[in-house]
């Protein structure tokens, strides 16, 4: 069993609480002394509340999905001896009511663009590096949420 932890603080600098104005800007600490600036996303509470430099949960989200997913990819990828130069994803998650109703984000598309130095790989062996990043990321065995990967050679 592996345990990860994270600190998440926020603190009230003198704001009336009860009236719903209060700033959402917190910060989340990781091991090793991370320290990175949060807020609540601006489109759900407004920027005068909320910090839009700074990265909200939603964003953190797909971001998670996205970095678990290309972790795998490129150590499936070095396996089968590709060198990858270059990984981008222009990753998005799409925020609507599920099934029960709620609000949740329903979809991620993640969408890398690989460079390779030396020999690119077949688009089916492409496919199935992708395919089965997909497969061993943790991060999307704990979600519901639906991930499609749409993933293109550069």
């Amino acid at each position: 069993m592996h345990q990860y932890r994270a600190t998440v603080q926020w603190q009230n600098n003198d704001e009336v609480f009860t009236d719903n104005k209060y700033s959402r800007k917190h910060s989340w600490h990781f091991d090793g002394g991370l320290e990175v600036p949060a807020s609540a996303s601006p489109t759900i509470v407004g920027d005068t509340h909320a910090n839009s430099s700074a990265v909200d949960p939603e964003e953190a989200f797909v971001a998670s999905l996205s970095s678990c997913h290309m972790l795998w990819f490129l150590s499936l990828t070095a396996r089968q001896g590709y060198v990858v130069a270059e990984y981008r994803d222009e990753a998005e998650g799409m925020m609507q009511k599920n099934a029960e109703g709620k609000l949740a984000i329903t979809e991620v598309i993640l969408r890398p663009v690989v460079r390779f130095d030396g020999d690119n790989p077949e688009t089916k062996v492409f496919d199935e590096l992708h395919q089965q990043a997909h497969q061993k990321c943790f991060i999307a065995h704990s979600v519901k949420t639906a991930i499609t990967i749409d993933a293109q050679i550069a």
